[in-house]
């Protein structure tokens, strides 16, 4: 029979396997719990100028550039060419949602969009009118922020008419051009083109005044009437 002196360091040696056990598994499932906290977290970077979203690694830290493989989440969280401007209250945090990770992104869209939508610069005007059009896609926006959204689009969408319209302008044309084009070649849709011309040339070219009209007398500043000239006798007794 084994001695009482035994029988208590196995006993003890027991005790310390079964501690040790049980703050292993404690450290292994603190682990564990730490990684999918961390992979389900967002921050955002700096890198070269663009704005770049982080998502957490399935470890207790670290993150590594979000790409995703759905098309509309890669077109929503691709970096952000911020063209200068500073963001550096969006640095350093961490977002434990997409919803908060969206507010963070629209608030950087809207510091770039809001004074390019305030110019008369074609080439701001369209610049502004991409982040607007990349906010739209973020879809954890404040209501505060879909007011914002919505009054941005609203002050830049004459542009956007405007462009469209000489879009449409140019299409118009240069299918009827082709149209004529096939109608005096000898080709084996000749008969068809002049069929299709002669049906749609008249709308056309009522649409194609329309469209000219709108586009470069409407939209025109308009012109300020020259200041009247003093009369020279004015003023004399």
């Amino acid at each position: 029979m084994p001695s009482p002196g035994l029988l208590r360091r196995l006993w003890r040696a027991f005790v310390r396997l079964v501690v040790a056990t049980v703050v292993l598994s404690l450290a292994a499932l603190a682990v564990v719990l730490l990684s999918q906290l961390n992979a389900r977290t967002f921050s955002l970077r700096v890198d070269d100028g663009k704005l770049v979203v982080l998502k957490g690694k399935l470890m207790p830290t670290g993150a590594e550039p979000w790409r995703p493989t759905d098309a509309a989440l890669a077109d929503a969280y691709a970096p952000i060419d911020l063209k200068g401007t500073q963001v550096p209250g969006l640095l350093g945090g961490k977002f434990d949602d997409r919803d908060s990770l969206d507010r963070a992104l629209f608030t950087a869209l809207e510091q770039l969009a809001r004074p390019r939508v305030a110019t008369d610069d074609p080439r701001a005007l369209e610049e502004g009118a991409a982040c607007l059009r990349r906010a739209r896609l973020l879809k954890g926006l404040t209501d505060e922020q879909l007011a914002t959204l919505r009054k941005l689009e609203t002050d830049v969408a004459y542009y956007l008419a405007r462009t469209q319209l000489e879009e449409s302008l140019a299409r118009v044309e240069e299918a009827l051009a082709q149209l004529k084009l096939a109608t005096q070649t000898d080709s084996r849709h000749q008969r068809e083109a002049s069929q299709m011309l002669l049906t749609v040339e008249p709308p056309a070219k009522a649409l194609s005044s329309s469209l000219r009209t709108a586009v470069h007398q409407l939209s025109a500043p308009p012109e300020q009437a020259p200041a009247p000239v003093a009369s020279p006798d004015a003023g004399t007794p």
